[in-house]
């Protein structure tokens, strides 16, 4: 299989900005194919949060509606009633919205059409196209065959027609338990592609629908449903990702078997990323079994959980921009997402000084129980974000890791005897470091130049440091988590033989500072709010956040690890 993406002379070049996708849009508006017009649909199966790899989808399925001036549907797959829940639907049209893009009318159900389904497989029973088969699904599976071996048929295939009409419609209404019987597609169980071989287009299931309720008893399969809602609805483009490929001639089946509208399936490469897994069935067991606390945790690669850690809709749209779209499967670095979010954030964020483990400074030529206000600059990356006063005094808490009682040559920071700036403020020397009786400094004795107001020395001399700091009687203490890999492998699925994928789980996914300070201008801050912490990093406020104490959680360091590996490579 090759990149489609990839013009193939100097004629394509004018091409070369498309995607392959868009490249068959281009050449279907040409030809007139489907009169001009592309329409396409987003179709989440309501049975978990959406992800990062979703994203993708719903950037592409909207992005192209958009450019072409045509239409994209939300559209719930709700087929299975026995995983679905209303819960998700509410949060993926939640997080849809979210992420920047919008449909006519309301959201669309595939149980909307489950009367025409119905009706659409009976007229294949009597086609001679469909079967009820009374094997249970272990069987059916049995007979299918390998790869290597063909199928091999039911007994029950050659049941007379009006038979299965009857039994089909005493399937719907109950009469059977559960996994008694199916309805298949008569089409050749020694055909090469196993999807072919008599797939099942409905099982019984007696569980509660979020939206039909008890109404059904029989529901179906998505290989069936999938083409049918897509050619009720008018798609023009119907947009897979590659698992889908071995699917698309059962697709095509049904469809020219009804003799409906016939909508184009196209496949894509999913995203993948890096140290995160995309199954939303081991999501679901690593919130079950309290790997981490909910679909929203900052660790999980569910849109809700990147919101929450403080990663802009901007950011995850610029992501799936850059990744482009191909035929060919390949994994993301982790770091170029967060190279998008400290794009974003670096654009928007406002600056702000937290100190994260503080060690507290006593400046001792600085008059007691005196205060005065020092600008700081808002934003460096936007003037018009304009400046801030924060308040100085004797007292301020620094970072521990800002002070060595004997430091190397390169360490620019405090030291006995050394001087630094403090940022927006003045120039401050150490002279003593306190200790308690286990020998860990707990306070720093230093000095300060008046002159040097707002961190510049009139006599022109330079230091090499500067370091943040917050003043300790003004300070609003905040609890700070700090993220990394939910799992220390890249491929989390590569694991030991016989061993589960959660012996990847990193042991410092997440790192929790209780006691931090940070600047009064913080306070009554709402969640989801924006920052920098100056030389430390991207936060965003958590949920978690009380009127009693803030609660910050780290969206991205300052460290572009992707920059730094695509310098690298240059």
């Amino acid at each position: 299989m090759t990149d489609t993406n990839t013009p193939a002379n100097v004629e394509d070049a004018p091409k070369r900005s498309l995607n392959f996708i868009q490249e068959i849009v281009e050449e279907d508006n040409r030809t007139g194919k489907w009169g001009g017009k592309v329409h396409t649909r987003f179709p989440p199966e309501p049975n978990g949060y959406l992800h990062i790899g979703h994203a993708k989808s719903i950037c592409l399925n909207f992005g192209l509606a958009k450019k072409y001036g045509g239409k994209c549907n939300l559209r719930f797959d709700d087929t299975n009633p026995v995983k679905e829940e209303q819960e998700y639907i509410d949060a993926i049209i939640e997080d849809v919205r979210w992420l920047g893009f919008d449909w006519d009318g309301e959201p669309l159900y595939a149980s909307s059409y489950f009367e025409q389904m119905y009706e659409w497989s009976v007229q294949l029973i009597k086609d001679g196209k469909a079967y009820v088969c009374d094997l249970p699904l272990e069987k059916v599976r049995e007979l299918r065959g390998s790869l290597k071996t063909p199928g091999k048929n039911s007994p029950f295939r050659d049941r007379p027609v009006d038979e299965s009409v009857d039994l089909f419609e005493k399937m719907r209404k109950g009469d059977f338990p559960d996994g008694s019987k199916t309805l298949r597609a008569k089409i050749d169980m020694t055909h090469a592609n196993m999807n072919l071989r008599d797939p099942v287009m409905y099982r019984i299931l007696h569980a509660t629908h979020p939206r039909t309720g008890s109404d059904w008893c029989v529901y179906p399969m998505y290989d069936w449903a999938h083409g049918l809602e897509d050619s009720i609805e008018g798609i023009t483009h119907s947009i897979c990702t590659l698992e889908f490929e071995d699917h698309r001639p059962l697709y095509d089946w049904f469809l020219n078997a009804l003799g409906l509208h016939h909508p184009q399936q196209i496949e894509f490469a999913r995203l993948e990323l890096t140290h995160t897994l995309m199954s939303k069935r081991k999501l679901l067991e690593l919130v079950q079994d309290n790997t981490v606390t909910g679909w929203d945790d900052p660790r999980m690669p569910t849109l809700r959980g990147m919101r929450r850690r403080g990663y802009p809709a901007e950011s995850i749209r610029d992501l799936c921009d850059k990744v482009g779209v191909a035929k060919m499967h390949s994994t993301v670095e982790f770091a170029l997402l967060e190279h998008c979010v400290r794009n974003t954030l670096n654009k928007t964020a406002p600056r702000f000084m937290g100190v994260l483990n503080p060690l507290k400074v006593v400046i001792e030529n600085y008059p007691e129980n005196e205060s005065e206000e020092l600008d700081a600059i808002n934003n460096p990356e936007n003037p018009s974000a304009g400046t801030r006063k924060v308040p100085f005094s004797r007292e301020i808490y620094i970072e521990r890791d800002d002070f060595m009682e004997d430091p190397p040559r390169k360490f620019f920071r405090l030291g006995i005897g050394r001087e630094v700036r403090l940022r927006y403020a003045y120039f401050v020397t150490c002279t003593e470091a306190i200790k308690d009786e286990t020998g860990e400094v707990v306070e720093l004795r230093c000095t300060y130049d008046p002159a040097t107001r707002g961190g510049d020395a009139p006599d022109g001399r330079k230091v090499k440091g500067t370091i943040h700091w917050v003043a300790a009687n003004h300070a609003i203490p905040a609890g700070i988590r700090l993220y990394d890999h939910l799992f220390d492998k890249e491929n989390p699925n590569d694991a030991p033989d016989g061993k589960d994928y959660r012996v990847n789980l990193s042991d410092n996914s997440l790192t929790v500072l209780a006691d931090a300070m940070v600047e009064p201008a913080l306070k009554g801050t709402a969640p989801g709010f924006h920052l920098q912490f100056e030389r430390t990093g991207y936060f965003c406020v958590d949920l978690d956040t009380t009127p009693e104490k803030l609660f910050f959680s780290q969206t991205v360091s300052l460290k572009d690890a992707w920059a730094k590996m695509k310098k690298k490579d240059k």
